[in-house]
């Protein structure tokens, strides 16, 4: 039997992207700006080295939300996103989730990804559909 998901529930895991995945991602959506991808480039900037495309990074909680938290059958409804730090690779990193409130089958989870200091890094929320995993009959804040 699937465990039902309540308000309140957590679920963190590291992440670590390198150059290949910075590669394959600007190839797949076309963003080859030479901040990711040219460190000559990159250190003329504030950054002083290339940086990972925001969007990238953000990849780890479709990732998530798919495959572990609330996993296989979520529909993702909505994300908003705050790029807080830049995020660099074959550097690791923690992503967290909680579940914020749940009404009928659809979930709010705030999303953020923090540094090896605890600086978050990227910060969001999420609304999610899952009927498997999710049952709230009313909407509960945390």
């Amino acid at each position: 039997m699937t465990h039902v998901l309540a308000v309140g529930d957590q679920f963190s895991t590291e992440v670590c992207f390198t150059q290949e995945d910075v590669i394959a991602f600007a190839r797949i959506s076309g963003d080859a700006n030479p901040l990711h991808l040219d460190s000559d480039f990159a250190a003329t900037t504030l950054f002083k080295r290339p940086i990972m495309h925001g969007m990238l990074s953000a990849s780890v909680f479709s990732r998530v939300l798919g495959m572990d938290f609330p996993g296989p059958g979520t529909v993702y409804l909505s994300q908003n996103l705050a790029f807080k730090a830049p995020m660099f690779v074959d550097t690791v990193y923690r992503a967290h989730f909680v579940i914020r409130s749940i009404q009928k089958f659809r979930a709010t989870i705030e999303t953020w990804v923090e540094d090896e200091r605890g600086q978050v890094t990227l910060s969001g929320e999420a609304v999610v559909l899952n009927r498997a995993r999710l049952k709230g009959t009313e909407s509960v804040a945390v």
